[in-house]
Order: C-alpha cells, then sequence, then structure tokens
C-alpha cells in the first residue's frame, strides 16, 4: 500500500519540484495526496489520515514548531520531516522535542531526503548532514562559533523570539499607541504592558520605542 503524503511549502515551485522527485526516484511507494501553500490549505488536508507530511515550518510563520505539536495530536500516527531552509540548532533540537521524525535541509541533496524517508517510514529518527541540535562552539573562547549567519535575521526566526502575547502588544505599538491605551485594549494592566515592549525591545537589542517601530516595519513582523 502506498504510503499517503502531504507536501507544505509556501513556494509552489518548490513543491511541484518535490512531487517531481518522489515520484522519479522514491525508495518507497509514495501517492502524494495534497500539497498545502499555507497554514489554511495545511489544517484542511490534515483533516484526513496521512503517513507523511513533508513540511517547511516557515508556513506556520509564528506558531513555529507549537505547529508540530499540533498536527501529532491531530494525526497521531503521521511521520513528519522539516524540508527547510532554516538549520539553526535550537530550531532543530526544537522540532525533535515537539516530535517530528526527520530534519533535511533545502541546501542538502535530494539524496538526503529520500533517504530521511526511508529512515522515519520504518519507524527510525534522521537528522542530515550538516545540522546539529546543538550549537558548536569556538574551542579557544567557548563561545557559539560564527558560521556566517546573516547580520540581519530572516523574518520568520525573528517571529520566533515574541510569544503570542508580545506579537500581539507589538501590533498595537506600530499603531503609535500608548502603554495605558494598550493596557485598556487588552484588559492587562499598564506596567504588563511596559514590561512586555521592554522585553521585546531587549529580544532584539533595541533601546527606544521609534527604532522599535522601525525595525518592526522593515521586516514585516505584524
Amino acid at each position: 500500500m502506498a504510503t499517503r503524503a502531504v507536501i507544505a511549502d509556501y513556494q509552489k515551485m518548490f513543491t511541484e519540484g518535490i512531487q517531481a522527485i518522489l515520484k522519479e526516484m522514491s525508495p518507497l511507494p509514495i501517492k502524494i495526496v495534497g500539497v498545502a501553500n499555507n497554514l489554511d490549505e495545511l489544517n484542511e488536508l490534515t483533516e484526513f489520515p496521512i503517513d507523511l507530511l513533508i513540511l517547511e515550518l516557515a508556513i506556520a510563520d509564528n506558531l513555529g514548531t507549537s505547529v508540530i505539536t499540533e498536527l501529532k495530536q491531530r494525526i497521531p500516527n503521521v511521520k513528519i520531516i522539516i524540508l527547510s531552509n532554516y538549520g539553526e540548532s535550537g530550531l532543530v533540537r526544537e522540532a525533535f522535542k515537539k516530535g517530528v521524525d526527520g530534519y533535511v535541509l533545502k541546501a542538502n541533496h535530494s539524496i538526503e531526503l529520500l533517504q530521511c524517508i526511508e529512515f522515519v517510514m520504518a519507524g527510525r529518527t534522521y537528522i542530515a548532514e550538516g545540522l546539529r541540535l546543538a550549537p558548536e562552539y569556538d574551542s579557544q573562547n567557548k563561545k557559539p562559533a560564527q558560521t556566517g549567519k546573516k547580520l540581519c535575521e530572516d523574518r520568520f526566526l525573528l517571529k520566533q523570539k515574541l510569544t503570542k502575547r508580545e506579537v500581539e502588544i507589538l501590533g498595537l505599538i506600530v499603531q503609535y499607541k500608548n502603554n495605558k491605551t494598550i493596557a485598556q485594549e487588552l484588559f492587562i494592566s499598564d506596567q504588563t504592558v511596559s514590561a512586555h515592549r521592554k522585553r521585546i525591545m531587549k529580544k532584539f537589542g533595541i533601546n527606544n520605542t521609534v527604532k522599535l517601530i522601525k525595525f518592526t516595519l522593515d521586516h514585516q513582523l505584524v
């Protein structure tokens, strides 16, 4: 019996390429029962039983790895492979904690994906070449080694730093609303809003509200 699979990625041309690879090269019989290009489409497709989900985490936006937990609760027996541009050790580690079965980078060779599928469908976990569950440290100064990370972080990674409440408050901050107004709208205290504002700025290394608003708009965080 063929493995029922769904591919979820925001890039339509990429999903077409994965379908072609699986059709021509997969070691297992796989039937693609659906392709999702956004979270709503993914939720619709996973209302039905599937065996395998190949998922780009960025499709979940600010939900991040929590989408894995939701999917595993909805379809307990589904095998989930992350096929992503994002390979930061913290993200990879969190994905496996949430129950992902395999993790492959889009920069890896297609053979890695095929081997990953074979592993996870046999009940094993798989982490592709070049990925780590812990940061690599410089042996001399005991600090995380520099790996050429972009100076300006990607929108998806930036949003993973924020809680749902912080995203909500940030959305009101960019509307130039003060702490008192935000507190009234969210039914919380001024002090709580102030504490959230400070934490948000600290996470982004920003020291005033004007810079925070510009940073938020520049990176389309809300």
